[in-house]
């Protein structure tokens, strides 16, 4: 891979995910299959997040092009149309019907990369629909990138040559600082993701989206994990009132046994 351009000039890339609207209430058909029917479909959360940041970072630091990425089925065109009217420039979708996994999509996602030459890869910590969190981190090793996950706080340095991030741990904030190219994923409490407007939905139209093939990436569909059962989770028992703490641990330790 070439090195990614240096100095003011940056080249963002946000991949994003088509997911259920988490509004929405997901059923499962007599087989286990999932119905979706009615089922609204949005930019994954935390990818808009991600998104809302790369535009932030080219308000403050200069000439920024942003592409959005997905892959996918035909349908993902929407939440790509979605991130141009956010803001990005170009869009990619890598077109494909088959059911893929964190690792294959990571695959996917990296063939593109080597082809954009971006500076910085900003994407979602996790999807709303599967909750993995093993795309990104997964880039960055195939990638031999550094990486900084869970950030809630991005800051450019040197030029932007070097970043710094704050990122969300069970033990408090820890700041990492790290040399462009770098892949980071992106956490609640970042940013909150602006509206799409009337404007840009218009001006939307007008920019590029390019459809990708399997073949011009060099990539074949291989997933190494496959789902043998869905079920809806069991209704939640209602709560009972304890007298005092020598109750609750009673209970934890001979009714829940998990003391």
């Amino acid at each position: 891979m070439k090195s990614p351009a240096t100095g003011n000039a940056l080249k963002i890339l946000v991949p994003i995910k088509r997911v259920p609207d988490t509004d929405t209430r997901i059923r499962l058909k007599g087989d286990g299959s999932v119905d979706w029917d009615g089922v609204k479909f949005v930019i994954n959360p935390f990818d808009a997040i991600a998104l809302e940041e790369a535009l932030r970072i080219g308000e403050k630091s200069g000439p920024v092009e942003i592409v959005v990425v997905s892959v996918g089925v035909e349908a993902c065109v929407e939440q790509l149309r979605t991130g141009l009217a956010m803001g990005a420039e170009r869009a990619i979708l890598v077109r494909t019907d088959a059911a893929l996994d964190p690792l294959a999509v990571a695959k996917f996602l990296v063939a593109v990369c080597l082809k954009e030459n971006p500076n910085l890869i900003l994407m979602g910590k996790q999807a709303t629909d599967d909750d993995a969190s093993q795309v990104g981190p997964m880039m960055a090793a195939l990638l031999g990138w550094g990486q900084a996950t869970f950030v809630s706080k991005v800051e450019f340095l040197e030029n932007n040559t070097r970043i710094r991030c704050e990122r969300e741990t069970d033990a408090g904030i820890e700041t990492l600082t790290m040399s462009l190219p770098a892949l980071l994923t992106t956490d609640l409490r970042l940013n909150e993701p602006r509206y799409v407007s009337l404007p840009g939905i218009m001006k939307a139209r007008k920019k590029p989206l390019q459809e990708i093939s399997l073949a011009e990436i060099s990539q074949t569909p291989s997933t190494r994990t496959r789902i043998l059962k869905m079920e809806v989770p069991a209704k939640r028992k209602a709560g009972v009132r304890l007298a005092g703490v020598v109750e609750l641990v009673d209970k934890l330790k001979n009714e829940a046994t998990i003391i």
